[in-house]
């Protein structure tokens, strides 16, 4: 999995609309090899985007799960935690 794509699912507040296209574009971009598609791409590269939002709108609509909401700021920090262990800070 790209390590620019974030899970998304039980979190509160739900991610937002702008957090799903930017997972999606990152989706496409590792898919399709490039972060900026040609001219004579770009069309189907952004409909690709447009549609994987759109899917996984869905996806995260229509999972279930019974543990609490995950807090964005804690996550946050644990990332943050691995981070400075990771690369030394």
């Amino acid at each position: 999995m790209c390590r620019n794509i974030r899970p998304l699912n039980n979190f509160e507040p739900p991610a937002s609309r702008d957090e799903v296209t930017a997972a999606a574009l990152q989706y496409v971009r590792k898919v399709a090899g490039t972060t900026k598609p040609s001219q004579a791409n770009e069309a189907a590269f952004y409909a690709a985007v447009k549609e994987i939002a759109h899917i996984t709108e869905h996806l995260l609509d229509d999972l279930v799960t019974t543990a609490p909401p995950k807090n964005r700021e804690a996550e946050a920090e644990k990332a943050r935690a691995r981070a400075r262990v990771r690369y030394g800070a």
